[in-house]
């Protein structure tokens, strides 16, 4: 993909203050995409962030505050990007959040916030950028899911649940956009390094009197084969080419970055 190859078009990624949104923001702007970064938060280093990477990458991006887990919230996000670009060509929902609890003992509250966030959330932004793609005749809509939309794990129901939704939702809109020229797909990663991550390192390693190396390979990527942490830079890559022009012909379906977690 050349370097510029998505410009002139406009990005909208959910949760992209941080972590992985903010990375998938950088690799958009990049390639040329006005860029929407969102968070719930709305702090002077949210907007601070909107304006390095237009400073950076020579593109306009601006912040809108909207939490995720109200339904008009997710919808006036991406009335907000359109007022401001005219367009929405690209959707990143990325937004999500996470609990560990057994089923019985699991929280009412989380559960109800997971599953706003991590999946009724990418319902209400899709269901109000399609009819701007519509209008232009394509659009790449990518849901950020995880390894946990493709396989389970313990004390994480809300997560996995949600996450296997967002698998079943790519899947509906992809077969009814199919021949309006947008495309809906998910990327599914495994354990990520990202600074929320980073910080458990000192509390795992504390927890199973081991060293970072030993808690890094035999607690937190025990179900990942290749042992490594996929980056953020990588979730990125693979966001930027399902909106490229050569995955045109990809819908519906997802990809792994997960190091082999789910192919055992």
């Amino acid at each position: 993909m050349s370097a510029r190859q998505l410009s002139p078009r406009t990005a909208i990624i959910t949760g992209s203050t941080s972590g992985i949104g903010l990375g998938i923001a950088r690799q958009l702007a990049a390639e040329g995409c006005n860029v929407v970064v969102n968070s719930f938060s709305d702090t002077p280093e949210d907007r601070a962030t909107a304006e390095s990477l237009s400073a950076e990458h020579g593109v306009k991006a601006i912040y809108v505050q909207a939490d995720m887990s109200d339904p008009e919230q997710c919808r006036s996000l991406v009335a907000s990007a359109a007022a401001a670009f005219g367009s929405v060509d690209i959707l990143v929902n990325n937004a999500g959040v996470q609990y560990v609890a057994p089923v019985e003992e699991f929280p009412i509250a989380k559960w109800n916030q997971i599953i706003a966030i991590n999946l009724s959330s990418a319902f209400h932004t899709s269901a109000a950028a399609i009819p701007f793609m519509k209008q232009t005749g394509r659009g790449r809509i990518v849901n950020i899911a995880s390894a946990h939309g493709l396989v389970a794990s313990a004390y994480k129901s809300a997560y996995v649940a949600a996450k296997h939704g967002i698998m079943g939702l790519t899947k509906t809109i992809a077969l009814e956009l199919a021949q309006d020229g947008i495309t809906c797909n998910a990327v599914c990663p495994g354990y990520v390094l990202t600074p929320l991550v980073e910080a458990q390192i000192p509390d795992q390693m504390k927890a199973h009197g081991m060293d970072r190396e030993t808690v890094i390979r035999e607690v937190m990527l025990d179900r990942q084969p290749t042992k490594q942490f996929v980056t953020v830079e990588q979730v990125a890559a693979a966001v930027s080419f399902l909106c490229s022009e050569a995955a045109s012909q990809m819908n519906g379906t997802h990809v792994s970055v997960d190091g082999g977690w789910t192919a055992q």
